[in-house]
């Protein structure tokens, strides 16, 4: 179960930057095919709101990858206090 989490953490490490690149990509052709205000503001607010995602998926990932998730507390007097 180990090797698969951090199989998927690196699915998700990758995932992160290949769809910022994905979503930039089609941004230009959008805007470059019709290139009105609308479609402006449009991906503009898409690319904002999706950017803290996708480099939050690639937190988890490399989370995942690194092996943060092998034991996950069950009772509250597991987790560890700073």
């Amino acid at each position: 179960m180990e090797a698969i989490k951090r199989l998927l953490g690196f699915v998700w490490l990758l995932m992160g930057p290949s769809s910022v690149a994905l979503l930039f990509w089609r941004a230009t052709v959008e805007i470059s095919e019709k290139p009105t205000q609308e479609n402006w503001i449009f991906w503009g607010i898409i690319i904002t709101i999706f950017l803290p995602i996708a480099f939050g998926m690639s937190i988890f990932g490399y989370y995942a990858l690194k092996g943060y998730y092998e034991h996950l507390p069950t009772k509250s007097d597991e987790i560890e206090e700073d």
